[in-house]
């Protein structure tokens, strides 16, 4: 749990120097830097969707993904949670959800809090959680200079979904392959991308309910690897 604990406070820490400067940034500066941010987004997810050929299976993965996430509600979810934050704690500026959702999914879709969370789980090793930290201090820094307050409780859910992932990790360790992970990489590759679309106001799909859609490829790599033992 070492790693995560790091991250964590890394986005902690980001945050708040974010929030320093982001009282001395004009209006016409905080708006091109979150454009320049979003594309860079947008980048990150395309890089991360071209990791995998299985293209079939990407597919599904999303669509029923998203059939999941609509039916829990996790963008409605995780909207509702960062406006109770908005209640507790006032900010002057209405956007703590905002921030709260766009942070928490970047800094949680991908690669590097899956597998490092695992590693981490696993072997005990946070090479990969110290490197994500890193970037992840520094995305909050800039995160927080345009998107504000709410930066800084995505620490929390990086926390609980980095946590979570460790603590499984000797359960889902056997069907963690190569392939696997390069179509878990893809999905959430492709999730990082709509952020970045919706942070440039471009579109408004609820990426929140696209999440189950990572975890689908070691789903069905599970139950491929039932039925094979079924029939042996």
């Amino acid at each position: 749990m070492l790693g995560t604990i790091v991250n964590a406070f890394a986005i902690v820490a980001g945050s708040l120097v974010g929030l320093v400067f982001k009282g001395g940034l004009a209006e016409r500066y905080k708006e091109t830097v979150m454009h320049a941010v979003s594309l860079c987004v947008i980048l990150v997810g395309i890089k991360a969707a071209l990791a995998s050929d299985a293209l079939l299976v990407v597919i599904l993965s999303l669509v029923v993904g998203a059939v999941l996430g609509e039916a829990l509600r996790i963008e409605e979810r995780l909207g509702s949670l960062g406006k109770w934050l908005e209640s507790r704690v006032p900010s002057g500026e209405g956007s703590i959800a905002k921030g709260f959702v766009t942070a928490s999914l970047v800094f949680c879709v991908g690669s590097m809090a899956i597998v490092g969370s695992l590693e981490s789980g696993l072997t005990g090793s946070h090479e990969t959680l110290f490197a994500k930290a890193v970037l992840d201090g520094i995305i909050s820094v800039i995160f927080a200079t345009t998107l504000g307050l709410g930066v800084i409780f995505s620490a929390v859910a990086v926390f609980v979904y980095q946590g979570g992932i460790a603590l499984a990790a000797g359960l889902i360790k056997p069907y963690l392959t190569p392939d696997v992970v390069a179509q878990m990489t893809s999905s959430g590759g492709l999730i990082i991308m709509i952020i970045g679309f919706n942070m440039l106001n471009i579109t408004r799909i609820r990426a929140g309910n696209l999440l189950p859609a990572i975890f689908l490829p070691l789903l069905w790599f599970a139950w491929q690897a039932l039925l094979g033992s079924f029939w042996v």
